[in-house]
């Protein structure tokens, strides 16, 4: 597989509670340079962010981030005030607890919602695999692909775990055939890279392969 080709799937991410405006810009720059799908950063930066880039790259953005708790409304808010801001792909986090209390039509109703709120922007659904069995994986799957959601998404990287190779062979086996996969959290170089594209990942949440193309040139 071609360098160009892992890049351009890529959402060069950038999400520590300490991030700057510094740091956020010179992540664009890497975007812009490498071809990269999205830069993946914090709400407060996306307007700044998609003003700077002006229409070089896609903004991407997290709501409902890292716990996925918020209520209903305050995630359609958050994608709503996302989109106006500037961002074209927007990932969500569900809600764990309603996945573990199986309030599996409250979950559908809500990724609808935020979907809708997205006004026709990209959505991910990140159902935080760390956290949960291979049934419930299953029944996420079923979830995502009937709520129209664009991707399914493994995990925030924050949450104790990160994408596995068995979870994305595991999405690609029971996603409805509309629903793309997002590996993120832990891919550590261009091999790992690629191993989850072969396996059915159409992105990669990552900020290390980009370093690692950065550190080949140099």
């Amino acid at each position: 597989m071609e360098l160009k080709d892992i890049l351009s799937k890529c959402d060069h991410t950038l999400l520590s509670q300490t991030a700057t405006w510094e740091e956020i810009r010179a992540l664009c720059d890497d975007g812009m340079k490498y071809g990269c799908a999205s830069v993946c950063i914090p709400a407060s930066y996306v307007k700044q962010a998609a003003e700077y880039v002006d229409g070089k790259l896609p903004i991407c953005t997290v709501i409902g981030f890292p716990n996925g708790y918020d209520t209903t409304a305050a995630k359609c808010f958050m994608a709503s005030d996302a989109v106006a801001g500037g961002a074209e792909e927007v990932d969500m986090v569900i809600n764990i607890g309603w996945v573990k209390d199986r309030k599996w039509e409250e979950l559908l109703s809500e990724i609808r919602a935020v979907k809708a709120a997205c006004g026709g922007k990209l959505l991910k659904v990140i159902i935080e695999c760390c956290f949960l069995t291979e049934e419930e994986k299953i029944k996420l799957c079923e979830i995502v692909t009937a709520s129209g959601a664009d991707y399914i998404k493994t995990s925030t990287g924050f949450g104790g775990g990160g994408a596995t190779r068995e979870d994305v062979a595991l999405f690609k086996k029971h996603v409805g055939p509309g629903v793309k996969i997002k590996a993120a959290g832990g891919i550590a170089d261009l091999k790992d890279a690629e191993d989850f594209l072969n396996l059915g990942a159409s992105r990669l949440g990552t900020s290390r392969v980009v370093k690692a193309v950065k550190a080949m040139e140099g």
